[in-house]
């Protein structure tokens, strides 16, 4: 099978799906690769490197898009939306359940995308986890940032110093995201707390920090309560495949003291909150309710190489599955399968399809 690896053009994408020992790999089993030049020379996999593991440099994205197989991280942006064809596999982040009119576009170009973000195995969700990692400890840098002076924040060192105490961190969601941010804003010095749902998780972290942080069961008033004392906040709330809920109101945010931070890192499923929107790199943040909003939507990308090297790894055998069998592959795992999310022009998950107005089609019936 002919597989493309294209330069992604997202704001301040560096990320790139597969790296040179991919390529390496999927020659092996006897496939075509070709990349995109410049693919992933800003984190150090230069043309050379690709060539050297046998795959084929070109210069135009069209040429790329060529390929049966296009595997790359985020969902296709508005100029490569022409170059999709019919029956094309695109293997890549979608995150379509926020983003109707990207669902309708693909819908018309009849692609077969699969989802990064809803392949599951008995882990849960194995493509999305090491972004989910590498995001939960970017988004306490990006806070920390956001809260100084410069950034429009109220001027709090998370840490603290002798004499003063620490800033005062609430984390919405102990999954993934969540654990990796409780990692760093507890290792740095902060007053944690972490909301969620299942005790489970709670008796977890409760465990696992020995009183280092707070655990705190997620209704109303709780969310009301540690919003409103936070220096900052961090949405990492996910529902797989699905919308975030809006649990964090515009009247939460405005108890907060001017110049916190929101960092929602489920901005890529719409947000959770109600005054989130989607920012970039180039433009990262925006104060609404005397609120500095953090929503990047790509948030891994600010630590390219590190998030490239987590992700390729976990990419690559899925892209093995895909390119020996093709469609076969989905159908003899059903945790693969649920990553198909459209096909020819059918939505085939069943949250996409709620969020986005489709009917949903069963994979099994196409």
């Amino acid at each position: 099978m002919l597989i493309g690896i294209p330069r992604e053009i997202k704001d301040h994408e560096y990320r790139v799906a597969l790296t040179p020992d991919s390529v390496t790999a999927l020659l092996a089993a006897g496939h075509q690769v070709r990349v995109q030049t410049g693919a992933a020379a800003r984190i150090g996999f230069s043309d050379d490197a690709y060539r050297a593991a046998g795959a084929r440099i070109v210069e135009d994205a069209a040429a790329v898009y060529e390929a049966q197989l296009v595997v790359k991280v985020k969902e296709p942006q508005i100029a490569e939306i022409p170059l999709l064809r019919a029956g094309q596999m695109v293997f890549s982040y979608l995150h379509l359940a926020a983003a109707p009119e990207l669902t309708a576009q693909l819908l018309d170009r009849k692609i077969i995308g699969i989802g990064f973000e809803t392949v599951t195995d008995a882990s849960g969700t194995p493509l999305l986890a090491p972004m989910s990692a590498v995001a939960g400890r970017i988004a306490v840098q990006a806070g920390a940032q956001a809260l100084t002076m410069a950034s429009g924040g109220n001027g709090t060192l998370l840490p603290g110093v002798a004499g003063v105490a620490p800033g005062k961190v609430t984390i919405i969601g102990a999954g993934m995201v969540g654990a990796n941010a409780a990692r760093v804003a507890a290792g740095m010095g902060a007053e944690v707390s972490v909301l969620d749902r299942s005790m489970d998780k709670l008796r977890h972290f409760d465990d696992l920090y020995q009183g280092r942080l707070r655990t705190r069961y997620s209704d109303t008033a709780a969310l009301v309560e540690l919003v409103a004392g936070a220096d900052l906040v961090i949405g990492a709330v996910l529902l797989p495949g699905r919308k975030a809920p809006k649990l964090i109101t515009r009247q939460m945010l405005a108890g907060m003291r001017p110049g916190s931070v929101l960092v929602d890192v489920s901005i890529d499923q719409g947000g959770c909150a109600e005054t989130s929107r989607p920012t970039s790199h180039s433009h990262p943040t925006y104060v609404e309710e005397g609120v500095v909003h953090y929503c990047v939507t790509n948030m891994p990308a600010a630590c390219a190489r590190t998030a490239t090297q987590a992700l390729a790894s976990v990419v690559l055998p899925y892209t093995l599955q895909l390119a020996n069998q093709g469609m076969a592959a989905l159908l003899a795992d059903k945790g693969f399968l649920d990553g198909l999310n459209v096909y020819l022009g059918a939505v085939t998950h069943p949250a996409v399809a709620e969020d986005t107005g489709h009917p949903y089609v069963a994979p099994h019936t196409l």
